[in-house]
Protein backbone atom coordinates (compact mmCIF):
# COMPACT_ATOMS: atom_id res chain seq x y z
CA UNK A 1 0.00 0.00 0.00
CA UNK A 2 1.33 3.44 -0.90
CA UNK A 3 2.19 5.92 1.82
CA UNK A 4 -0.27 8.43 0.32
CA UNK A 5 -3.13 5.88 0.64
CA UNK A 6 -2.34 5.23 4.29
CA UNK A 7 -2.05 8.93 4.98
CA UNK A 8 -5.40 9.54 3.23
CA UNK A 9 -7.09 6.90 5.43
CA UNK A 10 -5.59 8.44 8.54
CA UNK A 11 -6.68 11.91 7.41
CA UNK A 12 -10.23 10.67 6.69
CA UNK A 13 -10.40 9.21 10.21
CA UNK A 14 -8.96 12.41 11.64
CA UNK A 15 -11.51 14.44 9.67
CA UNK A 16 -14.38 12.28 10.95
CA UNK A 17 -13.05 12.74 14.50
CA UNK A 18 -12.84 16.52 14.00
CA UNK A 19 -16.44 16.68 12.76
CA UNK A 20 -17.50 14.53 15.73
CA UNK A 21 -15.79 16.71 18.31
CA UNK A 22 -17.13 19.87 16.69
CA UNK A 23 -20.66 18.44 16.79
CA UNK A 24 -20.40 18.17 20.56
CA UNK A 25 -19.88 21.94 20.81
CA UNK A 26 -23.59 22.59 20.80
CA UNK A 27 -26.07 25.29 21.71
CA UNK A 28 -29.48 23.61 21.99
CA UNK A 29 -32.15 25.01 19.68
CA UNK A 30 -34.78 23.41 17.39
CA UNK A 31 -31.79 22.61 15.18
CA UNK A 32 -28.75 22.73 17.49
CA UNK A 33 -26.07 25.32 16.74
CA UNK A 34 -22.81 23.39 16.46
CA UNK A 35 -19.38 23.65 14.91
CA UNK A 36 -20.07 20.68 12.58
CA UNK A 37 -20.24 22.84 9.48
CA UNK A 38 -16.95 24.50 10.43
CA UNK A 39 -15.32 21.07 10.60
CA UNK A 40 -16.94 19.94 7.33
CA UNK A 41 -15.57 23.03 5.58
CA UNK A 42 -12.14 22.50 7.17
CA UNK A 43 -11.75 18.87 6.14
CA UNK A 44 -12.83 19.60 2.57
CA UNK A 45 -10.46 22.52 2.07
CA UNK A 46 -7.49 21.21 4.10
CA UNK A 47 -7.61 17.56 3.00
CA UNK A 48 -9.10 17.95 -0.49
CA UNK A 49 -12.46 16.78 -1.74
CA UNK A 50 -11.70 13.04 -1.85
CA UNK A 51 -10.46 12.74 1.71
CA UNK A 52 -12.87 15.43 2.92
CA UNK A 53 -15.89 13.65 1.44
CA UNK A 54 -14.59 10.37 2.87
CA UNK A 55 -14.39 12.05 6.30
CA UNK A 56 -18.01 13.16 6.04
CA UNK A 57 -19.21 9.70 5.01
CA UNK A 58 -17.19 8.01 7.79
CA UNK A 59 -18.64 10.49 10.30
CA UNK A 60 -22.20 9.68 9.20
CA UNK A 61 -21.54 5.93 9.19
CA UNK A 62 -19.99 5.83 12.66
CA UNK A 63 -22.92 7.83 13.96
CA UNK A 64 -25.37 5.51 12.21
CA UNK A 65 -23.86 2.42 13.83
CA UNK A 66 -24.24 3.91 17.29
CA UNK A 67 -21.21 5.97 18.24
CA UNK A 68 -22.45 9.21 19.85
CA UNK A 69 -20.92 11.60 17.32
CA UNK A 70 -23.94 13.75 16.46
CA UNK A 71 -24.94 16.90 18.37
CA UNK A 72 -25.93 16.36 21.99
CA UNK A 73 -24.10 13.00 21.82
CA UNK A 74 -26.86 11.42 19.74
CA UNK A 75 -26.30 8.44 17.51
CA UNK A 76 -27.97 5.71 15.50
CA UNK A 77 -30.24 5.46 12.51
CA UNK A 78 -32.99 7.08 14.59
CA UNK A 79 -30.95 10.27 14.85
CA UNK A 80 -30.39 10.29 11.09
CA UNK A 81 -34.07 9.63 10.41
CA UNK A 82 -35.12 12.24 12.98
CA UNK A 83 -36.15 15.79 12.19
CA UNK A 84 -32.61 17.17 11.96
CA UNK A 85 -31.02 14.14 10.29
CA UNK A 86 -31.43 15.68 6.85
CA UNK A 87 -28.92 18.38 7.73
CA UNK A 88 -26.35 15.73 8.68
CA UNK A 89 -26.93 13.80 5.45
CA UNK A 90 -26.83 17.15 3.66
CA UNK A 91 -23.14 17.50 4.53
CA UNK A 92 -22.52 15.07 1.69
CA UNK A 93 -23.94 17.65 -0.74
CA UNK A 94 -21.44 20.22 0.52
CA UNK A 95 -18.68 17.73 -0.29
CA UNK A 96 -20.09 16.97 -3.73
CA UNK A 97 -20.41 20.66 -4.62
CA UNK A 98 -16.84 21.23 -3.45
CA UNK A 99 -15.62 18.26 -5.51
CA UNK A 100 -17.29 19.59 -8.66
CA UNK A 101 -15.67 23.00 -8.14
CA UNK A 102 -12.26 21.44 -7.56
CA UNK A 103 -12.51 19.45 -10.78
CA UNK A 104 -13.71 22.41 -12.84
CA UNK A 105 -11.64 25.18 -11.22
CA UNK A 106 -8.69 23.63 -9.36
CA UNK A 107 -7.08 25.82 -6.70
CA UNK A 108 -9.35 28.82 -7.31
CA UNK A 109 -10.35 30.16 -3.90
CA UNK A 110 -13.40 32.05 -5.19
CA UNK A 111 -14.69 28.87 -6.86
CA UNK A 112 -14.12 26.98 -3.60
CA UNK A 113 -16.07 29.52 -1.56
CA UNK A 114 -18.90 29.62 -4.10
CA UNK A 115 -19.00 25.80 -4.13
CA UNK A 116 -19.13 25.68 -0.33
CA UNK A 117 -21.97 28.22 -0.39
CA UNK A 118 -23.86 26.25 -3.05
CA UNK A 119 -23.30 23.04 -1.09
CA UNK A 120 -24.52 24.72 2.08
CA UNK A 121 -27.63 25.95 0.25
CA UNK A 122 -28.33 22.40 -0.96
CA UNK A 123 -27.70 21.09 2.58
CA UNK A 124 -30.15 23.68 3.97
CA UNK A 125 -32.74 22.76 1.33
CA UNK A 126 -32.44 19.02 1.80
CA UNK A 127 -32.39 19.33 5.59
CA UNK A 128 -35.36 21.70 5.68
CA UNK A 129 -37.58 19.52 3.51
CA UNK A 130 -36.54 16.51 5.58
CA UNK A 131 -37.35 18.46 8.76
CA UNK A 132 -40.80 19.43 7.42
CA UNK A 133 -41.54 15.84 6.43
CA UNK A 134 -40.53 14.34 9.80
CA UNK A 135 -42.02 17.16 11.87
CA UNK A 136 -45.34 16.94 10.04
CA UNK A 137 -45.41 13.17 10.44
CA UNK A 138 -44.61 13.25 14.17
CA UNK A 139 -46.07 16.53 15.42
CA UNK A 140 -48.33 18.12 12.85
CA UNK A 141 -48.22 20.38 9.84
CA UNK A 142 -45.60 23.09 9.66
CA UNK A 143 -45.15 25.79 7.04
CA UNK A 144 -42.01 26.26 5.01
CA UNK A 145 -41.58 29.75 6.44
CA UNK A 146 -41.74 28.42 10.01
CA UNK A 147 -39.24 25.68 9.22
CA UNK A 148 -36.92 28.22 7.60
CA UNK A 149 -37.21 30.54 10.59
CA UNK A 150 -36.30 27.69 12.95
CA UNK A 151 -33.79 25.76 10.89
CA UNK A 152 -32.05 28.06 8.40
CA UNK A 153 -32.32 31.80 9.05
CA UNK A 154 -30.57 31.73 12.46
CA UNK A 155 -27.67 29.79 10.92
CA UNK A 156 -26.89 31.68 7.71
CA UNK A 157 -24.56 34.35 9.10
CA UNK A 158 -22.81 32.03 11.60
CA UNK A 159 -22.32 29.39 8.89
CA UNK A 160 -20.85 31.92 6.45
CA UNK A 161 -18.48 33.14 9.18
CA UNK A 162 -17.51 29.54 10.01
CA UNK A 163 -16.96 28.91 6.30
CA UNK A 164 -14.66 31.89 5.82
CA UNK A 165 -12.67 31.04 8.96
CA UNK A 166 -12.40 27.41 7.88
CA UNK A 167 -11.13 28.42 4.43
CA UNK A 168 -8.55 30.80 5.92
CA UNK A 169 -7.30 28.27 8.47
CA UNK A 170 -7.36 25.32 6.09
CA UNK A 171 -5.46 27.15 3.36
CA UNK A 172 -2.63 27.61 5.88
CA UNK A 173 -2.71 23.95 6.94
CA UNK A 174 -3.08 22.37 3.48
CA UNK A 175 0.56 22.90 2.34
CA UNK A 176 1.82 21.19 5.49
CA UNK A 177 -0.49 18.23 4.93
CA UNK A 178 0.45 17.96 1.26
CA UNK A 179 4.16 18.10 2.08
CA UNK A 180 3.79 15.31 4.65
CA UNK A 181 1.53 13.23 2.42
CA UNK A 182 4.04 12.98 -0.42
CA UNK A 183 7.34 13.21 1.51
CA UNK A 184 8.95 9.78 1.22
Amino acid sequence: MKKASIVNMVLAALGAALISVCSWVSIPMTVPFTLQTFAVFCVLVAFGYKVGLSSIVVYILIGAIGLPVFSNFQSGIGALLGATGGYIVGFIFIGIAYAVAQKLFPNKIIAEIIALLVGLLICYSFGTFWFIFVYTKNTGAITLSTALSWCVLPFIIPDVIKMLLAVLISKKIKPIIEKYKYNK
